[in-house]
């Protein structure tokens, strides 16, 4: 492929948009709440349920403040009864005719009982525009080639990442998740320039690739788009990304439920994940007070407002993730606010170990900076009469196992878990391959107690 100069494209998408000033993007903001506010209280029932349930009227907010101060949140189990009460779309879907309507796609919940989702034409068309924006900070080109592993199913998955390829113009071969062999055969024929996927399986289809005798870092892929799970922002994760495939890494923080909007990216400049507020407003919150805004710099979870969309509008919905934002100016010249360090991890996640806070997501940073560990690991917690005990089962890579250094392993990584966790914790170190392979999220935790 012929190379073309960087500066033959213009530096943004929509440079007017992106660098916006803070009180002008703020007033935009305001604006777009106060009427999606009026929209859902008087044309969505959900939403005028429960607004007079808690006494609240869309007159009542003249602020931002007063919109994180008095407007409740609104959380999937809530979705998920509604749909159940009012089937099958719930009653917070808008009135849309089938005609308006381009998508119905879904996600499926810890019971398995999918939550369905109907996307107008009007915010699918739109949606496409957000996510090229989104893509075009983290420097993908009209001459990439983009090959999708996520899935193109109920789950939106790829299908964010597919919309905003096409809208820039880059070639797009969607293969979705499939056997790690096919997948990097295909990659080695078609010599694709960006590879986009959750982060478990980039790292998986390291481990796969050495097998196979393919060297990933000599692939013509050139930026890793990662999404769907925590660990595109885990520093030690990320630079086992940066090194077996020789390529950036952008992570992409987001939730099914504020798709197909939710865009927020790792720009070229890689100092955090840009949140893109004038299209999907977002708040970090207190943990146990969702209507108690948190100052800058400090760490709550997230809660996300739809700015523009119609159909199935999410106003404060509680995604159930940690992180924390920054408003300090990106070398990139964009001057949306920024998750420094992504997704931290999901607050529903979190383990309480003998009082203390952990994160599967800490616990794999943490796994990630030992040479000698593979691409899986599994987190066991169990209660042992009134204690609760963890174990930590950790790959240890291939092409690296000796059984003459599994007990110096196993010494080195309890020492660490217990000094950066706070806690005792069991290790036991596994050949690779016991584990299930990571074919699109991985599942971290066993939890039986």
């Amino acid at each position: 492929m012929e190379a073309i100069s960087e500066a033959t494209y213009q530096k943004f998408w929509d440079g007017s948009r992106e660098t916006m000033g803070k009180s002008e993007r703020e007033d935009l903001i305001l604006e777009r709440i106060k009427k999606q506010l009026d929209y859902v209280y008087h044309e969505l029932p959900f939403y005028k349920r429960l607004y007079d349930k808690h006494n609240f009227k869309p007159a009542d907010v003249k602020t931002l403040d007063d919109f994180t101060k008095k407007v409740p949140i609104i959380t999937k189990k809530m979705l998920v009864v509604d749909q159940k009460e009012n089937p099958p779309f719930g009653s917070y879907a808008g009135n849309f005719s089938e005609v308006d309507i381009a998508r119905i796609q879904g996600s499926s919940g810890t019971s398995g009982t999918p939550t369905f989702y109907r996307v107008s034409r009007e915010d699918w068309n739109r949606s496409a525009d957000v996510h090229a924006m989104a893509q075009w900070a983290a420097g993908i080109r009209p001459n990439d080639i983009v090959q999708i592993a996520f899935p193109f199913a109920l789950f939106f998955g790829g299908w964010g990442v597919l919309q905003g390829s096409e809208r820039i113009g880059a070639t797009c071969f969607p293969t979705g998740p499939m056997e790690s062999e096919k997948q990097l055969d295909l990659l080695f024929k078609i010599n694709p320039t960006v590879f986009s996927a959750t982060p478990s399986y980039c790292l998986h289809l390291v481990t796969k690739a050495k097998e196979l005798g393919y060297d990933l870092a000599k692939s013509s892929v050139k930026r890793l788009l990662v999404g769907g799970e925590a660990g595109g922002s885990l520093p030690n994760t990320k630079k086992a990304l940066e090194l077996g495939w020789g390529a950036s890494v952008h992570d992409c923080a987001s939730t099914s439920e504020m798709y197909p909007f939710q865009t927020n990216v790792e720009c070229s400049a890689h100092k955090g994940v840009h949140v893109y507020t004038d299209e999907v407003y977002a708040e970090i919150v207190g943990r146990e007070n969702p209507n108690q805004m948190m100052p800058v710099g400090e760490k709550g979870g997230i809660v996300y407002t739809h700015l523009w969309r119609k159909s199935q509008p999410m106003i404060r919905f509680w995604s159930g993730d940690e992180s924390y934002m920054t408003e300090e100016p990106c070398p990139c010249g964009r001057t949306y606010p920024r998750l420094p360090q992504g997704v931290l991890g999901r607050l529903d996640d979190m383990l309480i170990i003998r009082g203390a806070n952990i994160y599967p997501s800490a616990v794999e940073n943490i796994i990630r900076s030992f040479t000698w560990s593979g691409p899986e690991f599994q987190i066991f917690v169990e209660k042992k009469g009134s204690l609760d005990e963890i174990t930590v089962r950790i790959e240890c890579g291939k092409d690296v196992y000796r059984k003459d250094k599994l007990d110096t392993w196993k010494t080195e990584a309890e020492n660490k878990l217990k000094t950066k966790l706070g806690v005792r914790v069991n290790v036991e170190l596994l050949e690779t391959g016991i584990l299930e392979e990571t074919i699109f999220k991985a599942r971290r935790v066993v939890d039986t107690r």
